[in-house]
């Protein structure tokens, strides 16, 4: 799980981290985001993402399975390489400010289960990134 305080409210981190729309601009390693179902995200809500992940082109569909609004999103792979469930979770930190989580959980099986603590290190790395990102934007006073 990695995390970040981040200088808005969450119902504004949430709105803009919760639209899977927006990943492109603080998830380092997404390239492309497809709605399979009309937005906005709900439960039911399916998104295609292309990736680049380790050197890899990597494709997936991502099912929203829990969203409560301005608290919580979970999200689990409906189609892809791995079955993974990503969660963001946005909670008060005081001062307007927003404390996000952001945890991944899979199983990689066949050459992946064999490479997992690798790609277990390699995922924290790329969140942190990504939650410096989504920071770093939200707090920008020009956007």
């Amino acid at each position: 799980m990695s995390e970040v305080v981040i200088d808005r409210p969450p119902v504004e981190v949430a709105a803009y981290a919760g639209d899977p729309t927006n990943a492109p601009s603080w998830y380092v390693n997404i390239e492309s985001v497809e709605w399979l179902t009309p937005p906005p995200a709900r439960p039911g809500s399916r998104v295609a993402f292309v990736a680049h992940f380790l050197g890899r082109r990597l494709a997936y569909t991502y099912e929203i399975v829990e969203l409560v609004p301005g608290e919580r999103l979970v999200m689990r792979t409906a189609q892809g390489p791995f079955p993974m469930e990503t969660t963001y979770r946005w909670e008060p930190h005081g001062g307007g400010r927003t404390r996000m989580t952001l945890r991944n959980r899979g199983e990689p099986s066949g050459f992946a289960s064999v490479a997992a603590p690798v790609l277990s290190a390699a995922m924290r790395r790329a969140n942190r990134k990504d939650l410096t990102a989504l920071k770093t934007l939200l707090e920008r006073t020009d956007r």
